[in-house]
């Protein structure tokens, strides 16, 4: 970090306390370094969990053991509007990570939902997020796959009638095949995902990725709406690349 990203973290940590009341001991804080994989190491190995509350759901965090805490703020606003276009739907969430899109649809009426990850860690973690709200692992399934392969092994058909596909930006995880890169990756995701939706089915598909550009070709082959404001929490608005959103849909 450079000394004046240094200065400008040591100012806001200075003001916190008093501006949101949270005493100055409660504070965390945490610094994104990337490592020489790509991946983000584990912080400490006991951290505790807490649960927090979100349009009335509950979802548990981790504030020590992890460089995320298990719930993205910045997609607080796309979590809730996927709970209400839910009801009655299949709905599947891909790179599901903790599921807390999940929570939100299956709390929203979703008929049935996979949520797909690699990570067992974060199943555990999806799992038990569904327990705390009182919703059934049976009717809400998890599955460890890599996403990319899982897709293309589905079978093309009106499976779903709602998907979320939210892949990180980079990963190269030893349990993968090869290395995902979303810039380059995303065609093939939006593909897969278009193959298996229903005719009258909604994607929404999300990226992190600052410099990300849609391919032209997915442009024109499917009717796509841009919500990245839409989906942009006020407290976000001073970095509004921090995800970019767009709703995908099947031409008539």
């Amino acid at each position: 970090m450079c000394i004046r990203g240094r200065r400008r973290r040591e100012e806001a940590l200075s003001v916190l306390p008093e501006v949101t009341g949270v005493p100055f001991g409660d504070i965390r804080l945490r610094t994104r370094r990337r490592q020489k994989d790509g991946q983000y190491q584990r912080l400490k190995e006991d951290g505790e969990f807490h649960v927090v509350e979100e349009a009335g759901l509950k979802l548990r965090i981790n504030l020590d053991s992890y460089l995320d805490t298990g719930l993205f703020l910045d997609h607080r606003i796309t979590r809730q509007r996927l709970g209400r276009l839910a009801a009655g739907r299949r709905f599947l969430n891909l790179f599901c990570y903790t599921a807390a899109a999940t929570v939100h649809a299956a709390a929203g009426g979703a008929a049935a939902s996979l949520s797909v990850d690699l990570s067992r860690t974060y199943l555990d973690w999806a799992r038990a997020n569904l327990e705390l709200n009182g919703l059934s692992t049976d009717r809400h399934r998890l599955l460890q796959a890599d996403v990319l392969r899982w897709l293309a092994e589905q079978q093309p058909g009106p499976q779903w009638d709602l998907i979320f596909l939210d892949p990180p930006t980079f990963s190269n995880s030893a349990r993968m095949q090869g290395v995902l890169d979303t810039q380059r990756d995303h065609a093939r995701l939006i593909e897969g995902c278009m193959r298996i939706l229903a005719p009258d089915g909604l994607l929404v598909f999300s990226t992190n990725a600052r410099r990300f550009v849609l391919d032209d070709e997915i442009g024109s082959r499917f009717r796509i709406s841009d919500i990245s404001d839409a989906t942009l929490p006020f407290d976000f608005e001073g970095n509004p690349r921090i995800h970019r959103a767009f709703e995908v849909r099947l031409h008539h």
